[in-house]
């Protein structure tokens, strides 16, 4: 397999389409999962993840062949959807505190993915860019401080608000669902 995608990546640097249809229908399910973990809208999210591939195509000749060529195009996903989310003003780090409810979450294994992609979609932008970077893509604070440009410090508050903020939204959703049985 890892051959075959070497193999591949040097036909799409060498412009064979064929090639780069192949290597775009491997991957673009779920770099379109990564740009919809940003952005709510499927249709905004669909463009970002073409613009993405184009960068990807385009950029192809300096892929090294250094850890994993998904984990490369999906670093390019989340650079192109913090770009247009940046372009957009869309990105609110602001320190806004929020009221929070200390009571106890239930269990997530009865929750589909849909309503936890529900969830994190509610929260303010700033809020979600960061607990993506955190809990989905595995950056480290500094690391998103500097894609950001924002503090260590302010990535940290931001993670923190953005998990109680989903704690909160997801026990007030078991209470809706629980009302309606």
């Amino acid at each position: 397999m890892h051959n075959q995608e070497k193999s591949l990546i040097k036909k799409a640097v060498n412009n064979n389409r064929e090639a780069q249809q192949q290597l775009f229908e491997q991957h673009s399910p779920k770099m379109l999962g990564v740009c919809r973990q940003y952005v709510k809208d499927l249709h905004h999210a669909e463009d970002l993840m073409l613009q993405g591939f184009l960068k990807v195509f385009t950029n192809l000749h300096r892929f090294k062949h250094e850890g994993s060529f998904e984990g490369w195009i999906r670093r390019i996903m989340v650079n192109t959807c913090i770009s247009y989310l940046r372009k957009k003003n869309r990105i609110d780090l602001s320190d806004e505190d929020y009221v929070f409810n200390d009571a106890a979450t239930e269990s997530l294994e009865n929750t589909s993915v849909e309503d936890i992609q529900k969830l994190i979609d509610q929260l303010p932008e700033g809020y979600k860019m960061v607990f993506n970077l955190f809990a989905i893509e595995g950056f480290k604070h500094s690391e998103i401080a500097v894609q950001l440009g924002i503090s260590v410090s302010t990535s940290k508050s931001q993670l923190f608000k953005a998990r109680k903020l989903l704690q909160q939204n997801y026990i007030k959703m078991n209470k809706v669902i629980n009302e309606d049985k």
